[in-house]
């Protein structure tokens, strides 16, 4: 423990510049005598590490030091790929092992690099979360992480828009989509999809599983999203869009987006467009958010249901005020 302290206390001092013994107190969650102890041992072991007292005071190395001790362990090597996402990154239970990965990651490049990768990070922000929706609980994240990682069969109670099922799967790998983390997983046979927040009962076993030496999880996922988007949007409408419709269909969905990039605009600014949609019922509630900007050309199903839906609409609110 102590010798991890000492090598981060060594890579804060070659990212920071200069620390005080409470600063680095803080940081630790040690006695500032603790910290005294530890600068004397970096010290002794030939460190060029020297303090000044009184105001703007600290320990700073020797200019132009720069240590080679900066190999990554196993559990910040895992973490690796959350650098630029510490919320998620503590979410899965491996926050502490990513700040440590990006300080020694920091801490290898020479002074100019160090000072252009902090001022980069300052400009740009990763946020994976939905703008409308919170995010729900995913209290088994951080132990499904575990499992994948240290490849542990799983058992969990589940529950899917069908029901509730026990379950008994080898976890493959985790993604996390619009806000959503999904687990992947062989199960009875087949690679499912399992969304973590519906995961309600959990037990992590100590037997290890094989995975599967071809199994690339993005490559997998691309394919199955692109699948099931080909199954469940299987109808076509056919929209007239004013120039304002076309502008709230690009904006609707990413089909929506899609249908508005090879929209034809007549002459007088109207536009046609085909956008795929599940059904007549699920359509008519997404399509209902462009309002009475288009006309719905076809099918005639699709527009009976809107028409309904919105004529709905209209009678529960006529007459109200308030």
């Amino acid at each position: 423990m102590r010798a991890s302290r000492l090598l981060s206390i060594l890579i804060l001092l070659q990212l920071r510049q200069r620390l005080t013994a409470d600063e680095l107190a803080e940081e630790f969650e040690v006695s500032v005598r603790t910290i005294y102890r530890d600068i004397d041992a970096l010290s002794a072991a030939g460190v060029p590490v020297y303090g000044d007292r009184g105001p703007g005071g600290g320990f700073q190395l020797l200019d132009g030091y720069r240590t080679k001790l900066t190999g990554l362990d196993a559990s910040e090597a895992e973490a690796m790929l959350l650098i630029g996402l510490p919320g998620e990154a503590q979410a899965m239970g491996l926050g502490d092992a990513a700040m440590r990965a990006r300080n020694k990651l920091l801490a290898a490049l020479p002074k100019a690099g160090s000072e252009e990768a902090n001022r980069i990070a300052g400009r740009f922000h990763l946020d994976s979360r939905d703008w409308y929706r919170a995010a729900r609980p995913t209290l088994f994240l951080s132990r499904v992480a575990r499992a994948v990682l240290d490849r542990r069969v799983m058992a969990m109670t589940y529950d899917s828009w069908k029901a509730r099922a026990d379950w008994r799967v080898e976890p493959l790998g985790l993604v996390l989509k619009a806000g959503h983390w999904y687990l992947v997983a062989r199960g009875h046979g087949k690679i499912r999809i399992f969304n973590i927040a519906d995961i309600q009962l959990l037990e992590i076993f100590d037997q290890e599983f094989e995975r599967p030496v071809d199994f690339d999880l993005a490559a997998w996922w691309q394919a199955e999203q692109a699948r099931f988007e080909a199954e469940l949007f299987s109808e076509t409408a056919t929209l007239r869009l004013s120039p304002l419709g076309l502008k709230r269909l690009a904006a609707l969905s990413p089909r929506g987006a899609a249908a508005a990039r090879s929209a034809q605009i007549g002459e007088d600014g109207y536009a046609l467009a085909e956008m795929a949609i599940e059904n007549s019922d699920h359509g008519a509630r997404e399509i209902l958010m462009i309002g009475a900007e288009m006309t719905i050309l076809a099918p005639a199903s699709f527009r009976e249901r809107v028409h309904a839906l919105a004529a709905g609409i209209a009678g529960l609110n006529k007459g109200k005020t308030r």
